[in-house]
């Protein structure tokens, strides 16, 4: 790694596992002082640990305005202002559109989409201020296609796009980048609990299971989060600072 984000505060949220625990490692990686924010502060801490230098543990719910405002005052006290920001956490429900409740609708939205809205809000004075700034949201091919099932958690991600692509727009003289990544099928938690369902609901093995997943995409594979978390550390550093309202697809070619 190069270090080309030495010194730059990076807020991660979601960060305790999965994509999130991998944008964490490549980031530090890279020199830049993180701030961990999740809801589960064992897993933070056990992940700070493992990472070079010193980082910042943040404890708050990303749908809650209030509490996300407490954790950007309690990282920029911690850490300074803040440079970048990955609004990663988010979480998949599925369902029949018709046995979609509102509850579920609701927490789709408020998670995925109105917590990278809370998130952003709270980031930006610090980017308008220095007059540099970058913002990756962890979007999903679900944001750039349709899928079966999901259609709450579809028409949130398809929602933070669209926040991606408007405030680029807004800030696209001032200095700050605003990118969405879209992982296809990852190897993540969410997956494991994906390919669980399947199992329950048709009898399949799991490994027939994790390979229909597999097939969606002409590769035939399933993504790694590093994998995801490159494109990220890409998208932070100089060398990408003429991309900005991008949504970037990391899906073994499943969306092109």
């Amino acid at each position: 790694m190069s270090g080309s984000l030495r010194g730059q505060h990076a807020v991660v949220t979601g960060a305790a596992r999965g994509i999130g625990a991998a944008i964490a490692r490549t980031l530090a990686a890279e020199g830049a002082m993180l701030t961990l924010l999740g809801r589960r502060r064992d897993a933070l801490e056990r992940l700070a640990t493992e990472l070079p230098g010193s980082h910042g543990i943040v404890v708050a719910d990303i749908g809650e305005a209030e509490q996300v405002a407490a954790a950007f005052e309690q990282a920029r006290a911690q850490r300074g202002p803040v440079a970048i920001l990955v609004n990663n956490a988010g979480q998949a429900e599925s369902a029949p559109f018709g046995k979609t409740s509102l509850e579920l609708w609701n927490r789709m939205l408020t998670v995925n989409l109105t917590g990278s809205f809370l998130c952003a809000q709270a980031a930006l004075p610090d980017m308008l201020a220095a007059g540099y700034g970058r913002i990756v949201n962890i979007a999903s091919t679900a944001g750039q296609r349709g899928y079966a099932y999901v259609a709450a958690y579809s028409a949130a991600k398809h929602g933070v796009i669209g926040l991606t692509r408007s405030l680029a727009l807004e800030v696209a003289r001032k200095g700050i980048t605003v990118n969405a990544v879209c992982p296809g099928y990852t190897e993540t938690d969410i997956l494991q609990d994906s390919i669980a369902n399947v199992v329950t609901k048709t009898g399949r093995s799991e490994e027939e299971a994790r390979a229909a997943f597999a097939a969606s995409n002409p590769q035939q594979r399933i993504v790694q989060p590093e994998q995801v978390a490159d494109a990220v550390r890409w998208l932070c550093g100089d060398s990408a600072s003429a991309v900005t309202g991008q949504a970037i697809s990391v899906s073994c070619g499943e969306v092109m």
